[in-house]
């Protein structure tokens, strides 16, 4: 508000100093115009002294037109001078003050047009800088999730936290490094919600949307009825599923409300037990409809969550002779095929056939790289492997745990 009064006072004064100088410039251009006016009276009485000195007889025709026409000449002169010189020196008179009166004119309009008058002046601050509290939170958050999991490195629910403290850290994108913590953490309790559903939204923020809800029903079907966070995660589940045009038909069958209401009754053991029976019930089915393509897709993924590796296997292999699977459905086969490797143990022919698959829709897929170099470094084809793990070697982030045991076999393979 104080520039707004400071604006209005500086026009405000300006104007008044420049009133007795504009009353000086007006009476300038009047004295202009009077001394024409007299100019002209002058040349009148001369013409008609002229007109006398003829009639007298003191002048000729000849001589007393050349006089006429010289004092006619002089008035066109006088007349042209003021017309033209009138204009130029009242603008130039009146141009300073113009500008003087404007300047602090077109600085309140504009104060007014895009300023604040209400708003308190912001004090300048040469180093501020913005409040650091909650990144440094997360900051700590992390180094603790770190220390926790370098302490207990199978620790599925320091892993899980990790990986939730990562994506936070990432504003809510579940980076990669996040994503292998929440994948080590599904691996040693697969019944952990928090890993299964941020794996889910790895997916979902990678564009796979099918392999999103895939993980998300299975979550949906594992959870008690009554769990807290089942209504959030339906209605993320709609939200994916509507935005990308899928139906909830694509995944693994869900048990109906009844018989969650009733598995929720049963141990962890009895539970799975159900689960099972379920499966195969719609192991049955599909011999008696082996045409389902996407039955025998539902049965696989069924499969694969229980840990029956070898039936999933069977089961993509009869949804793809029905139509070639799409890259998220081979990285799940070939998931499959390395489930039951030993460590150190290269891939079987049937499994490397779908890892190149795999690799030729994805070059850059971490799991066909890894194993396609097994394969390559078990059959003597050492530079294969060097290159397929030194191009798996340059996706992982710097700190991925693997990183060190990745490096040990590119030695192995670059060595004569």
């Amino acid at each position: 508000m104080l520039e707004f009064l400071l604006a209005l006072l500086t026009t405000a004064t300006v104007g008044a100093l420049l009133i007795p100088l504009l009353r000086s410039r007006v009476t300038s251009t009047h004295r202009s115009s009077g001394r024409f006016e007299g100019e002209l009276a002058i040349y009148r009485d001369q013409l008609a002294e002229i007109e006398r000195e003829r009639v007298r007889g003191a002048l000729s025709e000849s001589e007393a037109a050349a006089a006429r026409l010289e004092i006619e000449r002089r008035i066109l002169a006088a007349d042209s001078s003021a017309k033209t010189a009138t204009p130029s020196v009242t603008l130039h008179r009146l141009l300073p003050p113009a500008f003087a009166l404007a300047i602090p004119l077109l600085a309140l309009g504009l104060y007014l047009k895009i300023g604040h008058p209400g708003l308190p002046a912001a004090p300048f601050v040469a180093d501020a800088k913005p409040p650091t509290e909650q990144p440094m939170d997360i900051v700590q958050l992390v180094a603790q999730a770190r220390a926790r999991v370098a302490a207990e490195p199978n620790d599925a629910d320091a892993l899980s936290a990790l990986g939730e403290a990562l994506t936070l850290d990432a504003d809510g994108t579940v980076t990669p490094a996040a994503a292998e913590a929440f994948s080590k953490a599904f691996a040693l309790q697969p019944d952990d919600a928090r890993s299964l559903y941020y794996l889910g939204l790895h997916d979902a923020q990678a564009g796979d949307s099918a392999a999103a809800l895939k993980r998300w029903q299975e979550l949906e079907a594992k959870s008690p009825p009554n769990a807290p966070f089942l209504p959030m995660l339906r209605a993320e589940m709609a939200r994916v599923a509507q935005a990308a045009g899928l139906a909830a038909s694509t995944t693994m069958p869900q048990p109906s409300r009844e018989q969650r209401e009733a598995m929720a009754a049963l141990t962890p053991e009895q539970r799975q037990q159900a689960i099972r029976g379920m499966v195969e019930g719609l192991a049955a089915r599909m011999k008696e409809n082996p045409q389902d393509r996407g039955g025998w897709l539902r049965l696989a993924n069924a499969w694969k969550v229980l840990g029956e590796h070898a039936s999933a296997i069977d089961a993509y292999a009869k949804a793809d002779a029905l139509g070639p699977v799409d890259a998220r459905l081979l990285a799940d086969w070939a998931e499959a095929h390395v489930r039951g490797l030993k460590p150190g143990e290269p891939p079987s022919p049937a499994a490397v056939a779908v890892l190149e698959r795999l690799e030729k829709a994805e070059p850059r897929n971490g799991l066909a790289l890894f194993y396609l170099g097994a394969a390559s470094f078990a059959a003597g084809d050492k530079p294969a492997a060097a290159r397929r793990w030194k191009t798996l070697l340059a996706l992982l982030p710097a700190d991925a745990p693997i990183r060190a045991m990745l490096e040990e076999r590119i030695k192995a393979a670059d060595s004569p």
